[in-house]
């Protein structure tokens, strides 16, 4: 009986169910999954591969550039090879300190990502307000420290989450019904409280993501105010045309990031939960695969340091036939 109760309180596994309703799906859904994670492991190493070893590239953008596209490997690391197991070979079981390793890493990078989308609107800010001060003011040391507390911030803010978590009496099961262990989707399979989970866990979001939140507006409102009092058109248009490639990556990551917000507190009876457990994967998945794809479209540097790459294989390639 002691046995029973034990393994009631701290089950030795959950079962990650997948997305309940579309399990007949799951091969399907598992082709746009699998070619997305490939196109973001692809063009995160390769901006990696460009910004460590281009000199041109060795500039304070370009740093905060690899803390998102190391931020977005991880990110979607953390969930995507699990969830197509669970498709593709039915491996849906997960040890209890697994799922917990992974709630850390899904949490603490997510809130690594907003950090850093943080920090990219403050890199604009700088060059766009005080261009002759850009290189004074964002040394080296400035941005090794500011992704330092970025991380730091996450760890520090995430950590009590997963204890929060893991001392909760788990007696309604083990089968969760999602493709990795979110907090509350792993929460809500206790039998005790857990209104500190769900009181920590919005603390937590409004610490992390209102403050980037608000410091992006802050931003951008002096960015737009500076763009208009320039003084020719053509000066506008390039000087705000060096930030939309942030403003999209702002928007691939906090859109989903708001419907699953709101859908755990509000909207569980108005939306099916299929909808939400694909668009928390997309949560997950979108930005790391889109970020890589809009820099490159987007930002000249990144664009030629490419052409040159590709020039000189094709060069190489002529010259050996």
């Amino acid at each position: 009986m002691a046995l029973l109760n034990q393994t009631q309180v701290t089950p030795a596994s959950f079962i990650l169910n997948g997305i309940p309703g579309l399990e007949d799906m799951h091969i399907w859904i598992s082709i746009p999954f699998c070619s997305m994670y490939v196109v973001a492991v692809a063009g995160n190493c390769g901006l990696l591969y460009l910004i460590c070893f281009e000199d041109s590239l060795h500039r304070s953008m370009y740093y905060f550039l690899a803390m998102l596209s190391l931020t977005d490997l991880v990110m979607c690391t953390s969930t995507i090879p699990k969830t197509l197991c669970i498709f593709w070979f039915q491996l849906k079981e997960i040890s209890f300190k697994e799922c917990l390793v992974q709630l850390f890493f899904i949490h603490t990078f997510t809130a690594m990502e907003s950090g850093v989308l943080m920090l990219m609107a403050l890199d604009r800010y700088v060059a766009i307000c005080y261009p002759l001060r850009y290189a004074t003011i964002l040394t080296n040391p400035v941005i090794v420290k500011a992704g330092l507390a970025t991380f730091l911030r996450a760890v520090f803010l995430i950590i009590p989450l997963v204890f929060l978590t893991k001392r909760l009496p788990y007696c309604r099961g083990n089968i969760i019904h999602h493709t990795y262990c979110d907090q509350l989707s792993v929460a809500k399979l206790s039998c005790g409280n857990i209104k500190a989970n769900i009181i920590y866990g919005l603390i937590a979001a409004f610490l992390i993501g209102g403050f980037d939140i608000l410091c992006i507006a802050i931003s951008y409102t002096m960015i737009l105010r500076a763009v208009i009092n320039l003084s020719s058109a053509d000066a506008r248009q390039k000087a705000f045309s060096t930030c939309t490639a942030h403003i999209s990556a702002i928007v691939f990551s906090y859109s989903p990031a708001f419907f699953c917000f709101f859908f755990n507190r509000f909207g569980s009876h108005v939306i099916p939960p299929s909808c939400h457990i694909i668009v928390a994967n997309l949560y997950l998945l979108l930005p790391p695969t889109m970020n890589p794809i809009v820099y490159g479209v987007k930002t000249k540097q990144i664009r030629d340091c490419v052409l040159r790459i590709l020039s000189g294989i094709k060069n190489t390639k002529s010259h050996s036939v």
